[in-house]
This record gives structure tokens, C-alpha cells and sequence, in this order.
């Protein structure tokens, strides 16, 4: 007996002279600010403001909307390991877009009258456009998510004047760009939007499905000549993506993002020709091929609160071996019904601007 009470004082004052307390766990506690530290944890020192271990559900808890004792009972209930983060799983957000996109080298024509027609004339606008994004985060540690996006430019494109001589017509251009996503996303690394303070560069890696369409419209009216032409090119891409997200925190709740994606897709790209005036033809031209996209938004964000985001940015998407209507275009009008057939493909365009918007997670 007189052992065993040796052995229990000599660890009491082992205890009393240790100059450091562990406190340990199994996966996650809350620090001073409330937020969750990931397991294990070492506090060293001694321990001067109260620790608190919290028991969640954590698919029904919200600690943005209660007080963790308040929900849990007082602080007599506090006193579990989380088993998972509680962090708002879905996320939604809407962007406004201001873009245009490069246009080929242009054809040549004489139209009706001896009128000189370049499709170049008809330049391209900076028309608005809307962006569009929808997601969740999936699994206890919210490490997997799902998002649908979608975003459009329309209208893109200007009317210009052809004169030669007496003759004069009117060469109208009208483009319109569509993108849809459906994307896998996984997070190793933490999600950057709370700012943990564990590190200031985040990964993030993504795959899915992505369908892209560019329409692009020339129009020639030649009013002398009740003479009108009308080329609509359309490309319609879809295939796998894969990409992925770095994020730098470069002050305070504040970051720089890039996102990089690229597409190998097929193409059901087509031209649908019209004339009407002395010559009246219809000519459907379909054409199946192998396209590539490229696209990376690069940006600013600032993370308001935890649940808000506001963000201003560049988006650049590069497109190769499609068809516009340009490349379509007969050199001599009215054309035939057999000029006007047939599709060349092979040419590229890029499609750029500006975004501004905000995104809310919930």
C-alpha cells in the first residue's frame, strides 16, 4: 500500500510541474472565434480562456444561425467531439458578363448592282450577358461537390453600310454564345472562401460535362434589288472537361482565383443559307467534327462574410476547328443554290470580357 501511494503522489506532482496542458480529440473542436479546428490538436501553455467541445449532427446544424450552447442545451451538453464540419453545403451565384470575340479574316463579294460587300465590315459589339451557377458539397468532411453552371452572351455583332457607286445594302452581324456545365469538384485542401488561417493557397480539381454552342449570323440587304442573303453558321460542341481552381489569399478575407478548364468535344457544327431577290435558294449544310476548347476566369474575390462573395473578373474561351459564317460566304451574289452549299470548318475564335457578381452560401 505504501507503494502505491508513492506512485500516486509522485504523479500528482509530475502533473503540477509540467509547464504545458493537451488537450486531444478525434476529429474537430472549436477555437476561441467559434470556428472548427481539424484534429488532432495540441494547445500548449496554460490554458487561460475556456475551450469548448461541441457535439454536432452535421447535416441540420447552422452555427451562423445559433449560439452552439443555446442549440445544445447549456454548457453542460458541450462537452462531445463534432464528427462533422458544420459549413453550408449549397452554394449559388450570379454573375453579369460584358464580352466579345475575335472574328476571321472576312470574305469579299460583288453582290447585285456591281455592290462591293467585305464581311469584315460588320465588326463584333460588346454586348451583356448573364452567368449562372447552382451547387452542393457532399460527405461529412464537405470534401465533394456537384455544380451546374450556365452563361451567355447574345446579340454580339454591328450593321454597317456598303456602298458602291449608286448601289447600297445594309450587312448586318449577329452572334450568340451558350455554355453549359454540369461539374464534379473535389476539394483536398480546405474550402478557401471561410479563411481558416492554415494556409493561403488552396487546390481545387474539377470534371464533367460541358456543352458549348457558338452561332454566329451574316445578313445582306440590298433594298435597290429587293435582294436579301442570309448566313447562319452553328456550332455546337459537348464532350468531357476537366480543369481545376487555385486560390491565393492575398489579404485579408480577400482572394485572387484563376480557374482553368479544357474541353476535346465533338462538333455537330451546320450552315442554313437563305437568298431571296431574282434567285431564291435554301441550302442546309451539316457537318460532324472534333473541336477543342480552352477557358480560364481569372479573378478577385472578396469574401464579405462567410456566407457572402463578391467577385470581379477576366474570362477568356478559345475555340478551334469550327465553322463560321464568314468561311461560308459565296464571292459572287445572287449565288446559285450549289455555291451555297457545303461547310468549311478549321477556323478559331475567341470569345473574352469582363464579369462582376456575387455568390451566397447556404
Amino acid at each position: 500500500m505504501r507503494t502505491a501511494y508513492q506512485v500516486v503522489i509522485a504523479l500528482v506532482l509530475l502533473s503540477l510541474a509540467c509547464k504545458s496542458e493537451y488537450l486531444k480529440g478525434d476529429e474537430y473542436v472549436l477555437d476561441d472565434s467559434g470556428q472548427l479546428i481539424e484534429m488532432p490538436l495540441l494547445v500548449s501553455g496554460e490554458l487561460t480562456t475556456p475551450t469548448l467541445l461541441v457535439d454536432i449532427d452535421g447535416e441540420n446544424c447552422d452555427f451562423y444561425e445559433d449560439d452552439w450552447c443555446e442549440r445544445y442545451g447549456g454548457n453542460s451538453s458541450c462537452i462531445g467531439l463534432p464528427s462533422k464540419q458544420c459549413r453550408p453545403r449549397w452554394f449559388a451565384s450570379a454573375s453579369g458578363l460584358v464580352m466579345t470575340r475575335s472574328l476571321p479574316d472576312g470574305a469579299t463579294s460583288v453582290g447585285p448592282s456591281g455592290l462591293a460587300v467585305s464581311t469584315r465590315s460588320a465588326s463584333a459589339s460588346w454586348p451583356g450577358g448573364v452567368d449562372l451557377r447552382l451547387g452542393r458539397w457532399f460527405g461529412d468532411r464537405q470534401e465533394h461537390a456537384i455544380e451546374f453552371i450556365y452563361w451567355g452572351v447574345y446579340n454580339i455583332g454591328s450593321s454597317a453600310q456598303q456602298q458602291t457607286g449608286p448601289t447600297s445594302g445594309v450587312l448586318s452581324r449577329s452572334d450568340t454564345v451558350n455554355n453549359i456545365e454540369i461539374n464534379w469538384l473535389y476539394a483536398p485542401q480546405d474550402r478557401p472562401e471561410f479563411h481558416q488561417g492554415k494556409q493561403r493557397i488552396n487546390w481545387m480539381w474539377l470534371a464533367g460535362f460541358r456543352f458549348f454552342q457558338l452561332e454566329d449570323q451574316l445578313i445582306l440587304d440590298v433594298p435597290s434589288d429587293s435582294f436579301v442573303l442570309q448566313t447562319t453558321t452553328n456550332n455546337n460542341l459537348f464532350g468531357g472537361q476537366f480543369g481545376g481552381r487555385f486560390d491565393w489569399e492575398i489579404a485579408p478575407r480577400m482572394r485572387f482565383v484563376v480557374v482553368p478548364k479544357f474541353l476535346l468535344a465533338g462538333n455537330a457544327s451546320s450552315n442554313r443559307a437563305t437568298e431571296s431577290g431574282t434567285t431564291t435558294a435554301d441550302v442546309r449544310s451539316p457537318v460532324d467534327v472534333f473541336s477543342w476548347l480552352g477557358s480560364v476566369d481569372t479573378s478577385v474575390a472578396w469574401d464579405v462574410t462567410e456566407r457572402w462573395s463578391l467577385w470581379l473578373g477576366y474570362r477568356v474561351v478559345g475555340v478551334g476547328n469550327i465553322a463560321q459564317a464568314d468561311g461560308q460566304w459565296p464571292s459572287t451574289l445572287p449565288a446559285s443554290a450549289a455555291s451555297l452549299g457545303g461547310i468549311v470548318t478549321g477556323s478559331e475564335s475567341i470569345i473574352h470580357g469582363a464579369f462582376a457578381g456575387f455568390e451566397s452560401r447556404y
